[in-house]
Protein backbone atom coordinates (compact mmCIF):
# COMPACT_ATOMS: atom_id res chain seq x y z
CA UNK A 1 0.00 0.00 0.00
CA UNK A 2 1.35 3.40 -0.95
CA UNK A 3 0.51 5.97 1.70
CA UNK A 4 0.41 9.75 1.19
CA UNK A 5 3.47 11.71 2.32
CA UNK A 6 1.46 13.43 5.10
CA UNK A 7 1.01 10.08 6.89
CA UNK A 8 3.17 9.32 9.92
CA UNK A 9 3.61 6.14 11.96
CA UNK A 10 1.30 5.97 14.98
CA UNK A 11 4.42 5.59 17.15
CA UNK A 12 5.45 9.24 16.52
CA UNK A 13 2.31 10.67 18.17
CA UNK A 14 3.05 12.36 21.49
CA UNK A 15 0.77 12.69 24.50
CA UNK A 16 -2.45 14.55 23.60
CA UNK A 17 -1.78 14.24 19.83
CA UNK A 18 -4.53 12.86 17.65
CA UNK A 19 -4.65 11.36 14.21
CA UNK A 20 -6.88 9.58 11.76
CA UNK A 21 -5.89 6.07 10.73
CA UNK A 22 -4.97 6.01 7.04
CA UNK A 23 -3.75 2.42 6.75
CA UNK A 24 -1.02 -0.10 7.46
CA UNK A 25 2.30 -0.68 5.78
CA UNK A 26 2.87 -3.82 3.76
CA UNK A 27 5.42 -5.21 6.24
CA UNK A 28 2.81 -5.75 8.95
CA UNK A 29 1.75 -9.41 9.17
CA UNK A 30 -1.85 -9.92 8.05
CA UNK A 31 -2.85 -11.49 11.40
CA UNK A 32 -1.78 -8.31 13.27
CA UNK A 33 -3.55 -6.08 10.76
CA UNK A 34 -6.80 -8.01 11.15
CA UNK A 35 -6.56 -8.00 14.95
CA UNK A 36 -5.89 -4.26 15.09
CA UNK A 37 -8.88 -3.62 12.84
CA UNK A 38 -11.02 -5.76 15.17
CA UNK A 39 -9.84 -3.48 18.00
CA UNK A 40 -10.97 -0.42 16.03
CA UNK A 41 -7.78 0.66 14.26
CA UNK A 42 -9.37 0.87 10.82
CA UNK A 43 -9.03 3.59 8.19
CA UNK A 44 -10.92 6.75 9.10
CA UNK A 45 -10.94 6.08 12.86
CA UNK A 46 -9.64 8.78 15.22
CA UNK A 47 -6.76 7.74 17.49
CA UNK A 48 -5.55 9.74 20.50
CA UNK A 49 -2.20 9.22 22.18
CA UNK A 50 -2.67 9.19 25.95
CA UNK A 51 0.77 8.26 27.26
CA UNK A 52 4.34 7.94 25.96
CA UNK A 53 6.35 6.71 28.94
CA UNK A 54 9.77 6.60 27.24
CA UNK A 55 12.65 4.11 27.38
CA UNK A 56 10.96 2.04 24.65
CA UNK A 57 7.90 1.24 26.77
CA UNK A 58 4.58 0.75 24.93
CA UNK A 59 2.55 3.87 24.17
CA UNK A 60 -1.07 4.14 25.24
CA UNK A 61 -3.73 5.05 22.67
CA UNK A 62 -7.49 5.58 22.70
CA UNK A 63 -9.51 4.41 19.71
CA UNK A 64 -13.23 3.66 19.50
CA UNK A 65 -13.66 4.71 23.16
CA UNK A 66 -11.24 1.97 24.28
CA UNK A 67 -7.66 2.23 25.56
CA UNK A 68 -4.82 0.06 24.22
CA UNK A 69 -1.07 -0.06 24.73
CA UNK A 70 1.01 -0.88 21.67
CA UNK A 71 4.74 -1.29 21.39
CA UNK A 72 6.84 0.17 18.61
CA UNK A 73 6.99 -3.14 16.70
CA UNK A 74 3.25 -2.82 16.04
CA UNK A 75 2.49 0.91 16.09
CA UNK A 76 5.32 1.72 13.66
CA UNK A 77 3.28 -0.08 10.97
CA UNK A 78 0.03 1.84 11.55
CA UNK A 79 -0.08 5.13 9.63
CA UNK A 80 -2.11 8.16 10.64
CA UNK A 81 -2.86 11.63 9.35
CA UNK A 82 -1.78 13.73 12.34
CA UNK A 83 -4.23 16.37 13.55
CA UNK A 84 -3.88 18.88 16.34
CA UNK A 85 -6.85 17.68 18.40
CA UNK A 86 -9.70 15.16 18.37
CA UNK A 87 -12.44 17.62 17.38
CA UNK A 88 -10.46 18.65 14.31
CA UNK A 89 -9.73 15.01 13.43
CA UNK A 90 -13.41 14.15 13.48
CA UNK A 91 -14.39 17.03 11.20
CA UNK A 92 -11.98 16.26 8.37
Amino acid sequence: MILPSHCKPLWVLRESDCGVVEGFDDNMPEAYRIRLMEFGFHPGEVVSCLLTPGLGAPHVYRVSNTVFSLDEDISAHVFVRVTSDESKAGSQ
